[in-house]
């Protein structure tokens, strides 16, 4: 499998697709108050980095990183479901920490549902570990916090 990481565009149809399914399943999991996804349109600013790993013409996985000033936020990670256990979870990330790293970012963070135990897996096997709650984030019952120094 030939897959690269490149930037991309939410609003192109393939990674909408993507994008959709992702928030569908945290509605489908958590409470509205505790969903902390981004729509396309807040995806499709300046302060937000969007990458897409394809396969040809083919869009596998999104991921995003939010420049918070002094670190960067993980958003957006979603695999496709046919494309799970190849590796691009943790690709994914990793070419989120190199941006961060160009960034000057001194630290990377993340909020994900409680009830994701391979998301929790994936970002500690990147070198993440729990923390409490940042920025605007307020502790809940439905998120885990997690963060990695650079």
């Amino acid at each position: 499998m030939s897959v690269i990481i490149e930037t991309g565009d939410p609003r192109d149809p393939q990674a909408t697709a993507l994008l959709k399914q992702s928030h569908a399943l945290m509605e489908s999991l958590f409470p509205p108050e505790d969903n902390h996804f981004l729509d396309i349109s807040e995806l499709c600013v300046p302060e937000i980095s969007f990458f897409v790993a394809r396969e040809g013409d083919r869009v596998l996985g999104t991921a995003a990183l939010a420049d918070k000033g002094t670190y960067g936020e993980v958003k957006s990670m979603f695999v496709s479901p046919d494309a799970r256990g190849l590796g691009l979870g943790i690709r994914l990330l990793d070419h989120l920490e190199a941006h961060a790293r160009a960034k000057g970012f001194g630290a990377m963070k993340l909020e994900t549902g409680s009830l994701l135990k391979a998301a929790h897996r994936l970002y500690a096997r990147g070198g993440f570990t729990e923390c409490g709650p940042f920025g605007d984030y307020e502790a809940n019952s439905s998120s885990l916090f997690m963060e990695k120094a650079l």
